[in-house]
């Protein structure tokens, strides 16, 4: 199941993966991420903490609905994917 974020065309977001709950289990840290985006809308900027990683994401379509991708690489050498749906609207 996906979360889904509802954008302004025009604003600058940023939208946070969170893997804390799932790294605690086998106390495991993130070591690295990527985040994938379709074509319409951008990805400013990433970065990640060892729980969470953050996309920033601006532009976008009025009316098209994006899914955002994050793949994780934990430091005990797990990886994980995660997608969130961000609708972009006129606000």
């Amino acid at each position: 199941m996906s979360r889904t974020f509802t954008k302004d065309a025009d604003a600058i977001l940023d939208y946070v993966f969170d893997w804390t709950a799932w790294l605690a289990a086998d106390a495991d840290t993130i070591a690295s991420h990527t985040i994938t985006v379709p074509t319409g809308i951008t990805l400013v900027t990433s970065s990640n903490t060892t729980t969470a990683a953050t996309a920033w994401l601006s532009g976008g379509t009025v009316g098209v609905e994006y899914d955002i991708g994050c793949e994780i690489t934990t430091a005990g050498g797990r990886v994980d994917e995660r997608t969130i749906s961000v609708h972009v609207v006129e606000r």
